[in-house]
């Protein structure tokens, strides 16, 4: 007999809908379906070799640093790199202007939280 979960999830839980995108996705998975939607390159364009050996180098060299939490910002030395890269074109930044994420909905969740508050009306695309 398993645990009855429903009665245990927060109230705000019986609200939620499954996500437009998610189940995009979903079908995006299928081996016949070839989509041309954003943010899904062709998966055979990913540099795996190169990218398997930039972690090999970083984890023989910085492995115990590399997999340790860090701030809030990332990890400093990319920051620094990326704001002189920045520089290179003309974009004054340093490492204070570049906040690293783990993704788009990351960031886009820290942006909304820097700009929105409760009552703000906001328009968007659906599906969003």
């Amino acid at each position: 007999m398993g645990t009855p979960w429903s009665h245990r999830f927060a109230y705000r839980t019986s609200a939620v809908k499954s996500s437009t995108i998610r189940e995009l996705l979903k079908i995006t998975q299928r081996p016949e379906v070839i989509s041309f939607a954003g943010g899904l390159p062709a998966p055979d364009v990913f540099p795996v070799a190169r990218f398997r050996n930039a972690c090999q180098r970083v984890l023989d060299q910085t492995g115990a640093q590399a997999l340790q939490y860090s701030t809030t910002e990332g990890y400093l030395p990319l920051r620094e790199m990326i704001a002189l890269n920045l520089n290179r074109y003309g974009i004054l930044a340093t490492p204070d202007n570049v906040m690293l994420t783990n993704g788009s909905q990351q960031a886009l969740d820290l942006i909304a939280k820097l700009l929105i508050n409760r009552g703000d009306r906001i328009l968007t695309e659906a599906p969003t």
